[in-house]
C-alpha cells in the first residue's frame, strides 16, 4: 500500500507539473510585414547647372591637308527635364596642344550650343548645335557645328560622357579657305 500510496503521489506531482505551462497565454509569433512595391521612375531628373572638363582629339582638313592633334578645355551649361524629354544649353572652351593645319596655328575654340536628348535614367542621349570660334594664326573663324553625346550618372552629382562635333569654318582668316574640323572628347561634370 505504501507502494500505492507512493506511485499516485508521484504521478500527481508529476500530472501538475505537466499542465502547470498550459496556464499561460499562447505565444503568438508576429507576421513579417510585406514589402511594399516601389514604382521606379523611367528616366533620372537632369534639371540644374553642370560644369566639367574634357580631353579628346581634334582631326582639322582644309583642302588636301589633315592634320589631328589633342584638345582639352572646360565647359558649362544647364538643362531642364521635361520627363522624357530634356532641353539646354552650354558654353564650351577647348584649347589645342600645339595644333598646327599647313603652317597655320590654331590656338583655341569657342562653342555655344543647344543640346536636346532622351531621358534613358542614369544616361542622357542627346544631339547638338550651334555656333563656333576658332582662334588662329591668321585670324578668327567663325562657323557652324554640330553633334551628338552621352552623359552617364555616376551618381546625382557626377557625371561621365563623350561628345562627337562636326565643325564647318567658312573664310578662315580672309584667306578664301574652308575648314572643316571633328572633335570627339571625353568628358566629366559636376551637376549642382
Amino acid at each position: 500500500m505504501k507502494r500505492m500510496i507512493a506511485l499516485t503521489a508521484a504521478a500527481t506531482v508529476m500530472g501538475g507539473a505537466a499542465f502547470a505551462g498550459s496556464m499561460q497565454d499562447p505565444v503568438v509569433e508576429p507576421v513579417p510585414a510585406q514589402p511594399v512595391a516601389v514604382t521606379v521612375q523611367p528616366g533620372g531628373d537632369w534639371t540644374g547647372p553642370y560644369a566639367g572638363l574634357s580631353f579628346g582629339n581634334l582631326d582639322a582638313t582644309a583642302g588636301a591637308l589633315d592634320e589631328d592633334g589633342m584638345v582639352y578645355g572646360v565647359f558649362g551649361g544647364y538643362d531642364y527635364d521635361f520627363g522624357q524629354f530634356v532641353m539646354g544649353a552650354e558654353l564650351d572652351y577647348q584649347a589645342t596642344d600645339d595644333f598646327s593645319l599647313g603652317g597655320v596655328d590654331v590656338d583655341d575654340v569657342w562653342r555655344l550650343k543647344l543640346r536636346g536628348g532622351y531621358d534613358a535614367g542614369p544616361a542622357l542621349l542627346y544631339v547638338t548645335a550651334g555656333g563656333a570660334k576658332a582662334n588662329t594664326s591668321i585670324g578668327d573663324a567663325e562657323g557652324a557645328v554640330y553633334g551628338l553625346g552621352m552623359d552617364y550618372k555616376v551618381t546625382e552629382r557626377f557625371t561621365v560622357g563623350a561628345e562627337y562635333l562636326r565643325h564647318d569654318f567658312n573664310d578662315v582668316g580672309n584667306t578664301n579657305v574652308d575648314v572643316e574640323a571633328d572633335t570627339i572628347s571625353l568628358r566629366g561634370a559636376l551637376r549642382f
